[in-house]
C-alpha cells in the first residue's frame, strides 16, 4: 500500500471506524461482512454501482466504498428466514489512498467511507449522508 500504511494498519483503521459507531446502532448491525479490497472492478460504473465516490475536477470518479444488500429499513418480517446471504460493505484501499493527501487524511477518508456505507445499511440515502457530513 501507499502512504506508509500497511494493509494490516488500513484494516485496523476500518475496524476503529466501526468501533466509533454508537453502541445502540452497532448492536443493530447484523449479517454484514465488512471487507477491504484493493480496487473496485474496472467496470464498476458500467455495472451501475452506486457507492461512496470521490469525483475529481477532471470528471474522473473513484469508488471508495460500496454497500450491497438489503437495507434494514427494507427488510420484511421474513428476512433471514432460512438463512440470508450476508450484506457486504466493501472498502477500496487503492482509491482511498490515491485521494488522500497524507496518512491523517487517509484515516479520515476511511472513517467517512465506513460510516457512509453503514449509513446505507440503515437505509440512509446519499443526500442525507451528505447533509450529515458523511458524504
Amino acid at each position: 500500500m501507499h502512504s506508509g500504511m500497511s494493509r494490516q494498519q488500513f484494516e485496523q483503521v476500518v475496524s476503529d471506524a466501526m468501533d466509533d459507531i454508537p453502541k445502540d446502532l452497532l448492536d443493530r448491525i447484523d449479517n454484514v461482512a465488512i471487507v477491504v479490497e484493493d480496487e473496485p472492478p474496472a467496470d464498476w460504473q458500467a455495472r451501475g454501482w452506486d457507492g461512496h465516490e470521490h469525483s475529481a475536477a477532471d470528471g474522473h470518479s473513484e469508488l471508495l466504498g460500496l454497500y450491497t444488500g438489503i437495507p434494514l429499513t427494507q427488510r420484511g418480517d421474513f428476512y433471514g428466514f432460512g438463512g440470508a446471504t450476508p450484506d457486504t460493505i466493501q472498502i477500496f484501499a487503492g482509491p482511498l489512498t490515491r485521494i488522500s493527501r497524507d496518512q491523517a487524511d487517509l484515516k479520515h477518508q476511511i472513517h467517512t467511507t465506513v460510516i457512509h456505507e453503514v449509513g446505507h445499511y440503515f437505509g440512509i440515502d446519499d443526500a442525507r449522508l451528505h447533509e450529515l457530513g458523511w458524504g
